[in-house]
């Protein structure tokens, strides 16, 4: 049987199956902040969500295809763990979300009181997921990993949609590449309704195993997942990600730490706005290569914001150069 991938079609019905709360998101733009890169940048604010984060969009477009209620495990680094269980509480299902033992303390008080049964276990957000497989396994309940399931890449895809409707024309995207649902998504729709423009995947250099499974088509487990960007930081790549993400992407970069850091403040200073390492991934790679974007139109999402408070950036990080 030949694999699925996600296409403009299943995007634009998965609008009906997408709480509006987590639809039509704002775009942001900063004329300070353009003249201080070079570059005119627009923003999709996914932070303008209930869980600030676009993770409830794929997670209801997953839930609302259910045919009955489940019990639903997972494991997450905190932001699909919140959207997961957002949609899980409309439906009355209950889910049980594995984190790793150092998560985000925010994310995993968020996901708490959204109802989730939050058990930390694993020293890494991979570790936290096989230990959710097991248990699903040893339960007999069903188990969600993002990345994995095209319909949550589709619900994801929403995010396109909204861009050629709201958006000026744009020549790039720069999507923060973590397990692949946002720029699978996303790029499917792109491709489909705006071919012109280049997808370009951001992963974080102290985790490049998703970026290098991209670039070869092999997806072997990486040993390192060391970023602040904890959003992005897998070791264990998704063969159907891997591939559903090779169909659309362009181009792969990696950012390191301090641009990351940099990225954070001045969404801070110019936006009033704060954001994970994450979402700031794709900020973080025009301050990287500021000659090969200059002059350029990109857009970016922003699409987490749920950050522990010594995270929390300062206006004296940095400046682009």
């Amino acid at each position: 049987m030949a694999m699925q991938y996600p296409s403009a079609a299943a995007i634009t019905a998965t609008l009906d199956r997408i709480d509006r709360a987590f639809l039509d998101t704002p775009m942001r733009r900063a004329a300070s902040l353009d003249r201080a890169l070079g570059v005119a940048v627009q923003f999709k604010d996914e932070t303008a969500t209930p869980i600030r984060s676009f993770k409830g969009r794929g997670a209801c477009a997953f839930v609302a295809g259910l045919a009955r209620p489940e019990h639903l495990v997972c494991g997450s680094a905190g932001n699909f763990g919140q959207g997961l269980a957002w949609a899980a509480r409309r439906r009355a299902m209950p889910l049980t979300v594995f984190a790793a033992t150092g998560a985000t303390a925010c994310k995993v008080d968020a996901m708490r009181d959204l109802g989730a049964e939050v058990r930390l276990a694993g020293h890494d957000y991979d570790a936290a997921k096989a230990e959710a497989e097991d248990h699903a396994r040893h339960t007999g309940r069903i188990y969600v990993e993002d990345g994995a399931a095209r319909s949550i890449a589709e619900g994801a895809g929403s995010i396109g949609v909204e861009l050629s409707r709201d958006a000026d024309r744009f020549d790039h995207i720069l999507l923060p590449l973590g397990n692949g649902a946002l720029v699978s998504g996303v790029g499917a729709w792109l491709k489909h309704a705006a071919p012109e423009v280049r997808i370009v995947a951001v992963a974080a250099v102290g985790a490049p195993a998703m970026a290098q499974a991209v670039l070869t088509g092999d997806p072997a487990v990486g040993a390192l997942a060391d970023t602040i960007a904890d959003g992005i930081a897998v070791r264990v790549p998704i063969p159907y990600a891997v591939a559903s993400v090779r169909r659309v992407v362009d181009d792969v970069v990696l950012v390191d730490d301090h641009a990351i850091r940099t990225a954070m403040a001045l969404i801070a200073e110019h936006l009033g706005l704060i954001v994970e390492p994450a979402g700031a991934a794709g900020l973080a790679a025009l301050i990287a290569e500021p000659d090969r974007w200059r002059g350029q139109r990109v857009v970016i999402p922003l699409c987490g914001g749920n950050v522990d408070a010594p995270l929390s950036p300062s206006r004296s990080q940095g400046r682009p150069s």
